[in-house]
């Protein structure tokens, strides 16, 4: 299994404070099967920044730590992007990091609101080329309200990646039932762990696509599994025509 989503880099941002916390949580994805990880510290969210060179030089040293340590785990090279005007032009300068330097880029909303911006700022990231994939939209406050507002993003070729703890309802029952609203409707096209520690925000999976089955079948999880390495190769992703959700069907999760 692949995790492309994770923040296993000690001492970066707010994920593990030491390597010997990194090395539980690496530790605990194998346990829940995962070979492969992308890391992706926080970068330019008003709490850190984590330019590209220096998440290649933690990411080298954390996997010869693996190595020595005898634990079969990858670790890949990633960035969570929060959104802001000057991305195009730090990635043209090199300080933006694609997800294991695909196509792919990052892109994370403040929790409460979507810039105004967002829709023209993703559309100039695909004309450079990229792909944006915005991470955990069911844990925004404006998607909840409006989450025809992503609908918007993801029919104009924007991607998403929900938390595997929001599917698993350790977010909650409202955030819950909106990350299946958002796999019913073909408004999400990955699933990650977006884990921070072995404690209160660990990896979940095994949980969260043991729900995926129980409600969608296991061709959703096939199809989730099967993204993420599609992504990791470079290659173009499988994604069905998004729908809107009805105001009234939306508004039963409250």
């Amino acid at each position: 299994m692949i995790d492309i989503h994770c923040h296993i880099l000690p001492g970066v941002d707010d994920g593990p404070e030491s390597i010997e916390a990194s090395l539980m949580m690496a530790r605990e994805a194998v346990k829940e099967g995962i070979k492969t990880i992308i890391a992706t510290p926080h970068h330019r969210n008003n709490s850190y920044e984590n330019k590209k060179s220096e998440i290649l030089a933690e990411v080298s040293k954390l996997n010869s730590i693996l190595l020595k340590e005898n634990i079969p785990l990858e670790i890949l090279p990633g960035q969570e992007n929060r959104i802001y005007g000057e991305i195009i032009k730090d990635y043209k300068n090199g300080e933006i990091l694609t997800l294991s330097n695909t196509n792919y880029l990052f892109i994370e909303f403040p929790s409460s609101t979507v810039p105004r911006y967002s829709e023209r700022l993703l559309y100039e990231i695909q004309i450079e080329g990229l792909t944006p994939v915005i991470v955990h939209p069911e844990r925004n406050k404006e998607l909840l309200e409006n989450p025809n507002l992503l609908y918007s993003l993801v029919n104009n070729g924007a991607l998403t990646q929900v938390t595997a703890g929001s599917i698993a309802g350790y977010f909650g029952k409202k955030i819950q039932r909106f990350s299946k609203q958002l796999i019913e409707h073909n408004l999400t096209h990955f699933v990650a762990s977006d884990a921070h520690n072995t404690n209160n925000r660990s990896f979940k999976l095994i949980e969260a696509f043991e729900e995926i089955e129980k409600d969608f079948g296991g061709d959703y999880s096939y199809l989730f599994t099967e993204n993420s390495e599609l992504l990791l190769g470079n290659k173009t992703i499988f994604r069905q025509l998004p729908e809107q959700i009805k105001k009234k069907k939306f508004l039963g999760i409250f």
